[in-house]
């Protein structure tokens, strides 16, 4: 008699806790239905445009903010970057990279780099994509996930090819991207 009154004593705290949980759960979190998902449809944006990096001058776009004074591992260096259409850094402003990027290799030259593309121009303006990943710098083109965005790239993923097209003596350098970003 002992062990079935303590069997449905468990039993009914189970289901009492279960249901608790439930009702606690529900108040943080919503299940978003497959049907309202469906709804919107992915598409994939091509954007492409120029990075200046520049660290010498009176004026520079990026600093370092930590690591030794040269460029070795872990130099930490805080961007805040131009975006432009050209080639040249007088040419049509589309947006800034902000964000760092640190040399996080001991053996060869590759950067970690957490960085947002805010984008200032066109459709595009007030809309950022995020960038975290791996830039190994001596390659000619890299390839560099997309994990996030913000405005119209919300949701966003898809990766970002950098080529750099010049690299001055003092560590200035113009980056190329090819970006392909799916968003909805």
């Amino acid at each position: 008699m002992a062990s079935h009154v303590a069997c449905t004593l468990f039993t009914l705290h189970f289901i009492l806790f279960s249901y608790l949980c439930t009702i606690t759960c529900g108040a943080f979190y919503e299940e978003v239905t497959e049907a309202i998902a469906i709804k919107r449809i992915e598409k994939t944006t091509h954007l492409h445009f120029y990075f200046h990096d520049i660290v010498s001058g009176k004026n520079p776009t990026a600093i370092r903010i930590a690591g030794p004074d040269n460029y070795a591992f872990g130099n930490t260096m805080m961007a805040d970057d131009p975006l432009t259409e050209g080639l040249e850094i007088s040419s049509k402003p589309v947006g800034k990279a902000q964000g760092l990027y640190a040399f996080a290799s001991q053996n060869d030259f590759c950067l970690l780099m957490v960085m947002n593309f805010a984008f200032t121009e066109g459709e595009y303006n007030g809309s950022s994509i995020s960038i975290l990943g791996r830039n190994q710098i001596l390659n000619d083109v890299r390839e560099m996930p997309i994990v996030g965005g913000s405005g119209l790239f919300r949701l966003a993923h898809g990766y970002a090819l950098a080529h750099t097209v010049w690299f001055g003596e003092q560590g200035d350098a113009t980056v190329e991207y090819n970006v392909y970003v799916s968003h909805y």
